[in-house]
């Protein structure tokens, strides 16, 4: 509950009757401070005047005076220039290292916000603020959902300018790595980064002309050419599947040349739930016939400025084998297995904008930063579970950036039930009902 406090005291969420000192000294609270969430005082610079006196330092904040004590700071040196201890329960003195001692002001946490944080920590609602969702300006949704947006974007960016940091500065692979994850669409994700990692693009790039050659390899350096990636169902067939055959004695040939690493564990992989669609194996020839295309390089990512460019970039379908297949020797009915506009939306989401905006960081351009904002902006919302909660609670949901900030919301602050960094939450917390 010491967490509260420090929220009341932040954003002055103060009882109506007058704030006093144990002393009887009145407090005027001119600024609360910054909020330190480190080691020492936790409130920096803060601004109140005592009996009239106007004080600058640091404010500590406890539960119980008697906790001043408990935690040492009655020895320490870094919270000497301490001007006020604020706490609930004032049950004894205190004194800094040099042998002052700092007034105390006793702040009783007002009972509707106890009330209100306590059903946000306790509820099983989702949102646990849904009540309060109707109420707010519409000046208060869109500019938490703009600060939201450019959350998400931000930790997007630093994944890919860690991915930067691992491919040396190649910013190509980069983009060809954080491509390949956003294939796995969600579930195999985290195989086909691993895959692009272990992926030696420059043996890929001297067969970019032959796209027989490049499944060849993608496949190979996937394990999925061994007999174990092949379901024991269909191991029989498997075994007089002419396509295979050559993809294997292909692969064998490139592994001989460029003195390849050994394949991924075909484990790696994952099937259960899967539609067959998002197989791995059509998933990897769809990205090696798009390399072998070069319209969603680096370049492509940076310059293209609407959707329907980019729609155009990510358009891949499969080979002739897999019209007719979704795993070695297992026929399916024939269809073009082109990559879908909402899945071409996903990668715009996913791959396109977090690059855009990484790019921007790295290169200190403002431009490319907004552009990545601009193009979420110009797709349809995603559709799940979060974003339908959200909208049942009357929040309208646009485009991408609106979808967008409301997972931020949901993975960062709804499910770490940390309603105290939320401004939707201050909203409920400060509400009386």
């Amino acid at each position: 509950m010491e967490t509260l406090l420090h929220y009341v005291w932040k954003h002055r969420l103060f009882p109506l009757q007058p704030l006093l000192t144990t002393k009887g000294e009145k407090v005027e609270v001119i600024d609360p401070g910054l909020h330190n969430y480190n080691a020492g005082p936790d409130f920096f610079n803060a601004k109140v005047r005592i009996n009239g006196t106007l004080w600058v330092g640091n404010v500590e904040i406890h539960l119980r005076a008697s906790d001043w004590q408990r935690h040492g700071h009655q020895q320490d040196a870094a919270y000497n220039n301490i001007i006020l201890h604020v706490v609930e329960v004032a049950d004894c003195e205190i004194t800094t290292a040099d042998g002052k001692q700092p007034p105390q002001l006793v702040l009783p946490i007002p009972a509707y916000v106890r009330e209100n944080y306590e059903h946000l920590c306790q509820t099983d609602d989702y949102p646990r603020c849904w009540k309060i969702i109707p109420r707010l300006s519409t000046l208060t949704i869109h500019s938490w959902m703009s600060a939201l947006l450019a959350e998400r974007l931000q930790e997007r960016a630093e994944r890919c300018l860690q991915r930067l940091t691992a491919a040396s500065g190649d910013w190509e692979r980069t983009a060809f790595i954080t491509l390949a994850r956003n294939f796995g669409f969600g579930i195999n994700g985290d195989a086909f980064e691993a895959w692009a990692r272990h992926l030696p693009l420059h043996a890929a790039a001297k067969h970019r002309d032959n796209l027989f050659q490049l499944e060849a390899l993608f496949l190979g350096c996937a394990g999925l050419l061994q007999q174990e990636a092949i379901p024991p169902s269909a191991r029989e067939a498997a075994a007089q599947d002419e396509y295979l055959q050559r993809l294997r004695k292909e692969y064998s040939y490139l592994h001989h040349k460029f003195q390849l690493a050994a394949s991924m564990d075909p484990a790696s992989w994952k099937y259960l739930r899967l539609r067959p669609q998002n197989f791995p194996h059509l998933r990897i020839v769809q990205l090696a016939h798009l390399y072998y295309l070069q319209t969603a390089n680096l370049d492509t990512i940076l310059h293209a400025s609407t959707r329907e460019g980019l729609h155009k970039a990510f358009d891949t379908c499969a080979t002739e084998y897999w019209q007719t297949h979704y795993l070695f020797g297992m026929p399916s009915e024939r269809s073009e297995k082109r990559l879908s506009p909402a899945s071409r939306d996903l990668l715009i989401i996913n791959t396109v904008s977090p690059l855009l905006f990484a790019h921007g960081i790295a290169h200190h351009d403002e431009t490319e930063q907004e552009h990545a904002v601009e193009l979420l902006e110009q797709l349809k919302p995603e559709r799940n579970y979060i974003l339908r909660q959200w909208q049942q609670c009357g929040l309208t949901v646009e485009n991408a950036a609106d979808s967008q900030a409301l997972i931020q919301l949901k993975r960062e602050y709804c499910d770490r039930i940390d309603c105290l960094r939320c401004r939707f939450g201050y909203e409920y917390l400060k509400s009386e009902k």
